[in-house]
């Protein structure tokens, strides 16, 4: 067992690999050059609520269609996502400016929304719906320009700018609903180098939008579908009353700058977040304070272990030495099979499939190889991998059923294959009920290093501390702990539909996740194998699983504190999800526990002398 001095060099190594991974990129992601003039194409990927938490396709609403609507061939990434990327009507040239151009305008009229389209969209916007849209594959931002020092004199204050990904459907203001029917696309984009004798090739590295609501009156529009918008504040926005029908324009302006930035590293905006030494801090505070702790553990279990070891091997004062300690007084016992093998073992080799899947998947993204620019790649590669390392995780449910004495191994491999996922098929096959509504045979055993008793040997009375809800509570608290920062960023990920790219950080707190667990579960299994308690095999399994209560709880403060969701459907959504999450989570998190407990439970009475 390592010291926390041992942890260093890798804890340095890693940092270093988190600081180089801004230079690698997604194989395969060739750049697109443009000439000037060449059509730049704008897509849409689908409609996001972060209080609803249900997306829509774009054209679910009665926005302006091209004259033929074609859809892009999801993979399977993003069909789990609920991406939709289609074409949409805007004309967008490279390097062009428009000041004012009108879509889906015939003879110079406007857009008129029905009754029962004005309702949806009014319904839309007051569920605080956003609209992403995509260029050259660069999803839409909004840029948000915030003071940081309030306080101080207007001359003083300082910009902190911020990106919110896509742009608001509309805006609620006294009980009057509005829609942004103008965008301003501002496109950047990069000069690259060439001969005296070449024409310049420009890239795409940022695009950005700012929506405005312009009534109609406002908006001049020519035959030419041309139009002028009005200047400085004078004018008033476009509303929408859901009890009848409003007519209004769709226009659009394109703006382009030429930008520093080279296509390498044109997501670094998307993937800036506004509070990296909150991250930075939290990253070091878990790193020491979980190897320091793992450190101090170590120590003080070797340090007990061989003087029980040295005691119990020692011929004389065995009466003494039997009082002193209990853990060897059950060698007869501590590898007896426990109740339903074959479930047990079937979700310890459902945990092996996770855990084999995303420290893969972890470690390929860390340096690069799964680009947010390949949308969808990161959830496609988990399922692939996850299906694949059914591999692994066949093998090792076979063998740890065999060794526990099982012999319908047939249904066991059955079990092993259906059963995590089939529970994550029923929990996902309801979910979307709602939104419609709305392995070998041949596998060895391992060779226990004592044999058990015919008759099982009485457990005494164990302490209140021993209880194993109690345990659960007292396990979880320490991987937790060393994880619950990262938590809030991946939560805001996945439920506020931002962008987590940093894997590197990720790859370190899964590593402390999985040196914490082992670590934990490893003194658990001490205390109660000294407490003359040899069913170990489930509780140290359900306790070294303790974290991912803790992880509901967050779960639970998260929706309260940080979501505003109040519907029922959405809420159903979160907490099915987040079930899921919890579940493999659970099983993750105790398949590591167990097999660190496993060899270290080998490992001490394989170290005694058995009469």
């Amino acid at each position: 067992m390592a010291t926390a001095m041992d942890w260093l060099p890798w804890s340095l190594l890693l940092f270093s690999l988190m600081c180089e991974t801004s230079a690698f990129y997604v194989p395969g992601v060739a750049p697109i050059n443009f000439h000037q003039n060449d059509p730049v194409e704008i897509k849409a990927v689908k409609l996001t609520s972060s209080r609803t938490q249900l997306p829509y396709e774009y054209y679910s609403l009665p926005f302006c269609q091209p004259s033929k609507i074609t859809y892009k061939a999801e993979n399977l990434g993003e069909v789990l996502r609920g991406d939709r990327i289609v074409n949409t009507p805007f004309q967008v040239l490279m390097n062009s400016e428009k000041k004012c151009e009108v879509l889906c305008s015939q003879s110079n009229k406007p857009v008129t929304l029905t009754v029962e389209q004005s309702r949806l969209v009014a319904e839309r916007i007051t569920e605080d719906y956003y609209v992403h849209l995509i260029a050259d594959n660069l999803p839409v931002a909004t840029r948000l320009e915030l003071y940081s020092n309030r306080d101080s004199d207007d001359k003083k204050k300082e910009k902190d700018v911020q990106f919110e990904h896509g742009y608001r459907l509309g805006f609620t203001d006294v009980n009057k609903i509005y829609l942004h029917n103008h965008l301003s696309f501002i496109l950047y984009y990069h000069r690259e180098d060439m001969e005296e004798d070449q024409e310049h090739t420009y890239r795409v590295v940022r695009f950005e939008v700012i929506p405005q609501s312009i009534r109609l009156e406002d908006l001049k529009a020519d035959e030419k579908s041309s139009c002028t918008l009005p200047e400085g504040t004078n004018s008033s926005p476009q509303e929408i009353d859901p009890t009848k029908e409003n007519q209004l324009y769709f226009t659009y302006s394109v703006h382009w700058e030429e930008s520093d930035i080279k296509w390498a590293s044109r997501w670094d905006t998307y993937l800036t977040m506004s509070d990296v030494q909150i991250h930075w801090f939290s990253i070091i505070n878990s790193v020491v304070v979980v190897f320091f702790l793992s450190g101090i553990l170590s120590m003080i279990i070797i340090r007990t272990l061989r003087k029980d070891i040295a005691n119990y091997n020692k011929e004389d004062d065995i009466e003494d030495t039997m009082e002193e300690s209990g853990w060897k007084l059950v060698h007869g016992d501590v590898f007896r099979p426990p109740q339903y093998p074959m479930i047990l073992s079937s979700l310890l080799g459902s945990g092996i499939q996770l855990f084999c899947m995303i420290l893969i998947v972890i470690f390929v993204a860390m340096l690069g190889m799964l680009s947010p620019s390949s949308r969808g790649a990161l959830m496609t590669t988990a399922c692939f991998l996850f299906m694949f390392m059914g591999v692994f995780g066949g093998f090792s449910a076979g063998r740890l059923y065999r060794t526990l004495k099982g012999h319908r191994w047939k249904k066991g491999a059955f079990c092993t294959a259906t059963l995590y996922p089939g529970v994550v098929f029923g929990i996902c096959f309801v979910l979307n009920c709602f939104i419609w509504g709305k392995h070998s045979s041949g596998a060895q055993p391992y060779d226990n290093p004592v044999r058990t008793n015919q008759i099982p040997r009485q457990i005494p009375e164990q302490r209140w501390y021993m209880n194993r809800f109690v345990g659960i509570l007292m396990a979880g608290i320490l991987p937790f702990g060393a994880m619950f920062i990262e938590l809030f960023f991946i939560f805001s990920a996945i439920w506020e539909n931002q962008f987590y790219y940093l894997f590197g950080f990720l790859f370190l707190v899964f590593i402390i996740l999985v040196v914490s667990c082992s670590q934990i579960s490893i003194v658990m299994v001490y205390f109660q194998l000294c407490a003359e308690d040899y069913r170990w095999w489930w509780r140290n399994f359900l306790v070294s699983g303790g974290s991912a209560f803790y992880v509901l709880v967050y779960a639970i403060f998260y929706f309260v504190n940080k979501l505003d969701i109040v519907e029922f459907i959405p809420s159903l959504l979160y907490f099915g999800y987040t079930a899921l999450m919890v579940l493999s989570f659970w099983l993750l998190t105790g398949t590591i526990g167990f097999y660190a407990a496993y060899m270290f439970v080998r490992k001490i009475y394989a170290a005694v002398k058995i009469d």
